[in-house]
């Protein structure tokens, strides 16, 4: 009997043991990736799961490789730690090969994991809302935004007219304030025609100049000031996406969006979208190339269909390095026109066209957000089913005006099955990384 009491005791001193050393990694040590940083707290993803402890003045960037040694053990099952880090450093690069891979990964990569644990706890109405970025409307904003929650809400001259900068913050708070996830707050600040800060001098001293002008005055240096300027003004008054800067090529004064451009030929023009894409990286605005895959000569899309006849070796040589320079500078967002261009796709606007979405992720390798032009634009006005096709063409977020339309169109499509549900999960999981890497989660 007691050689039987004495089994029992034994093993359940070694299960006790077992499940004490199981819960925790490797003593007080733990490797892995920075997936969010600042004074207060670090959060390391390992193994696609994420501990957070107490920042003890570590002064690295998110994606750094770290190891970390604590005061305590480190609980594998718990994400809040309570332990201390006393000391850490940054995992060394094996080879050239791991600092290449380094460079090629994707913009948002270090955000995913955070980005899939928010969704698992969303409904299926507020994942179809994350994904529409829709046009501000005073007098029901923010009832819909409860009943909604939209992804974020683009803001145009009328919003801001006659406010105080207190109002504008104000507006933009409120909105904030009832979303269960901090929402894109945008703006087509281009400067010049497209400005819809500047008719207010309540909010800015002094329009905001046109790319032509800034450039005609001083150069890209005065460009790179204008972008530093203006990103100060619209983060102070809450506004964190920029639908700018217009990187089409135009240079006869003749074509439609010649005034919104640099007015410059390829070379420049691919400067310009460099110069305004890294100086915006200092700053918590995102900015927006547009409009893909370059405007040219082409029609009003605001009002009816264009077509782009353009080969691709032509569009190649001058509308698209623009954007290439913009990707390679770090753009968050591309904005797809409506134009369509027969070189890709003769039969669809760009914004629904799968061809040219596989041509900017594939060919150019861009890894941000690509958004529609408004698709309550005259460009689109008969087409069918256009948000379950903006969908389907690889579109991450899209803007519109009828944005009740929008929604039950895409629910619909979701009910019969047009859509999948994992189709849209990877959209929003693409919104939901993009705005932990832009803290505003």
């Amino acid at each position: 009997m007691k050689k039987v009491l004495l089994v029992c005791l034994i093993i359940i001193v070694l299960g006790a043991s077992f499940f004490y050393f199981n819960n925790y990694i490797n003593s007080n040590t733990l490797s892995g990736i920075i997936n969010y940083i600042d004074n207060e707290t670090i959060t390391i993803e390992n193994n696609k799961k994420i501990y957070k402890f107490k920042n003890s003045n570590i002064k690295e960037d998110v994606g750094s490789k770290i190891t970390i040694t604590c005061d305590d053990k480190i609980d594998k099952d718990k994400e809040d730690q309570n332990c201390n880090i006393t000391k850490y450093k940054l995992t060394e690069k094996n080879n050239e090969q791991e600092e290449e891979n380094l460079k090629a990964k994707e913009l948002f990569e270090d955000y995913y994991t955070l980005a899939s644990n928010k969704l698992k706890t969303m409904t299926t109405d507020e994942k179809i809302s994350q994904i529409l970025l829709v046009r501000y409307n005073e007098s029901k904003a923010l009832t819909d935004q409860e009943k909604y929650q939209f992804g974020g809400f683009v803001f145009f001259e009328k919003d801001f007219k006659n406010k105080t900068k207190d109002e504008v913050i104000k507006m933009i708070n409120d909105l904030q304030t009832i979303s269960k996830i901090p929402i894109l707050t945008a703006i087509d600040e281009e400067g010049g025609t497209v400005s819809r800060l500047s008719s207010n001098k309540n909010l800015v001293d002094t329009p905001f100049l046109s790319p032509q002008a800034l450039y005609s005055k001083g150069g890209f240096q005065a460009i790179k000031d204008d972008v530093t300027n203006k990103s100060k003004v619209l983060e102070e008054l809450g506004l964190n996406l920029n639908l700018a800067p217009v990187v089409d090529v135009s240079t006869n004064s003749k074509d439609y969006i010649y005034k919104r451009t640099l007015g410059q030929g390829t070379e420049l023009t691919s400067t310009y979208a460099e110069v305004v894409i890294k100086e915006s990286k200092n700053s918590k605005v995102s900015y927006t190339l547009k409009h893909f895959p370059g405007y040219g000569n082409n029609l009003d899309t605001h009002t009816t269909s264009s077509i782009d006849n353009k080969t691709l070796e032509e569009k190649e040589a001058t509308d698209i390095p623009p954007f290439v320079s913009g990707i390679k500078a770090g753009a968050e967002a591309i904005m797809v026109s409506h134009n369509i261009v027969s070189a890709f796709d003769a039969e669809n606007p760009s914004s629904i066209s799968l061809n040219m979405h596989n041509y900017l992720r594939n060919n150019l390798k861009f890894q941000g957000v690509i958004i529609t032009d408004d698709i309550s634009m005259g460009a689109l006005k008969n087409i069918s089913d256009i948000e379950i096709k903006a969908i389907k063409a690889g579109n991450d977020l899209i803007i519109t005006s009828n944005y009740e339309t929008s929604f039950n169109n895409i629910k619909n499509g979701l009910n019969n099955n047009t859509i999948s549900i994992e189709e849209l999960d990877t959209l929003v999981e693409k919104v939901l990384a993009w705005k932990y890497y832009k803290h505003l989660i």
